[in-house]
């Protein structure tokens, strides 16, 4: 939690008491089913839960605007997000049930009256529209970006795709045929583990 806080300094306390409990609900729900691998699971706030809140230093949602999270896993950056912004409704989609019963304990667990999942493909959502969707590591750009224009709302803002995506992106950018706007993670978290890790928006 310490790393969160060198960072974040105006949480509730409802807030800091449902970050620091999500490390003790992830470790035991990792014993049963494995959504966090065991690297990770070390670096826990630096790895999931400061990755995720990557996007609160460049995005504000506000209050009442719906957000899918496509292809949630273990619940980033939905949850992380959904913290932050209590006022915002999060909607945590993957095509993988048993993450989603660990994505709904932990939520139902820390109290989060924001956030509902949704065991499907991202295609198969219809008569939906959501102001943002966000993303982490799922699939490539072009991918994504099909996946989600369809779901989006136009007029929202913020609004369009936004991504955490890591390595080499020039041809997964280029393949796209998007111009998203970019931002490395490592200027504006300063550790080693966000080298070459980045901030993607796709806008509408």
């Amino acid at each position: 939690m310490e790393i969160i806080q060198k960072y974040f300094a105006d949480f509730s306390e409802t807030q800091i008491q449902q970050l620091s409990n999500l490390k003790g609900l992830y470790n035991e729900w990792n014993e049963k089913i494995n959504v966090i691998s065991r690297k990770d699971i070390d670096n826990f706030y630096e790895h999931h839960v400061l990755h995720s809140l990557a996007i609160t230093t460049q995005f504000e949602f506000m209050d009442g605007m719906e957000i899918m999270d496509l292809g949630c896993g273990g619940g980033f950056p939905g949850i992380p997000l959904a913290i932050f912004f209590p006022n915002t409704q999060f909607h945590l989609v993957d095509s993988i049930n048993k993450k989603l019963k660990v994505v709904s304990e932990v939520a139902s667990a820390i109290g989060l009256q924001n956030l509902s999942t949704q065991h499907c493909r991202a295609e198969e959502i219809k008569n939906r529209k959501f102001d943002v969707v966000v993303s982490r590591a799922v699939a490539p750009l072009k991918d994504l970006w099909y996946w989600s224009k369809p779901l989006l709302k136009k007029g929202s803002k913020p609004n369009g795709l936004i991504c955490l995506k890591g390595g080499d992106l020039a041809n997964e950018i280029f393949e796209s045929g998007c111009k998203p706007r970019i931002w490395e993670i490592e200027k504006i978290f300063e550790t080693p583990f966000f080298k070459d890790k980045f901030l993607l928006q796709v806008p509408l």
